[in-house]
């Protein structure tokens, strides 16, 4: 019988403490920075941002970011946060296809289509 005035307390504090913890698939602000680019040489990736289930900000050389909202939502892709690729050109492209890597198990998740690569300036966290 306890159980659910447990549940109702926890409930009534999750609602009064204030919200400082910020939400893992939340994707920083980000403004265009010039024109949508079909394809980015693999060579001048630097670091991969997984943003959440649609949207993955790709660090090039000098620190310029393109990001690649995804047309569906990608199953596993925001939680897991890992993806591979396979392409035969030296560039990674619109109409190149990712899929999401699970930890535990080892084993390959959803694939998906990606979308053009924005450049963009990302907002700094505060």
């Amino acid at each position: 019988m306890r159980a659910p005035i447990l549940l109702a307390c926890i409930a009534a504090a999750a609602l009064a403490a204030p919200s400082v913890a910020r939400d893992r698939n939340a994707a920083p602000a980000a403004t265009p920075a010039g024109k949508p680019q079909t394809c980015i040489p693999i060579q001048s990736i630097r670091e991969s941002l997984v943003r959440n289930d649609r949207v993955i900000d790709f660090r090039t050389n000098g620190d310029r970011f393109y990001r690649v909202t995804l047309p569906q939502s990608c199953p596993g892709l925001g939680f897991e946060r890992r993806f591979s690729y396979a392409t035969s050109l030296s560039q990674l492209c619109a109409q190149d296809i990712i899929t999401v890597f699970t930890q535990n198990p080892p084993m390959r998740g959803a694939s998906c289509g990606l979308a053009p690569f924005q450049p963009v300036t990302i907002a700094r966290r505060r």
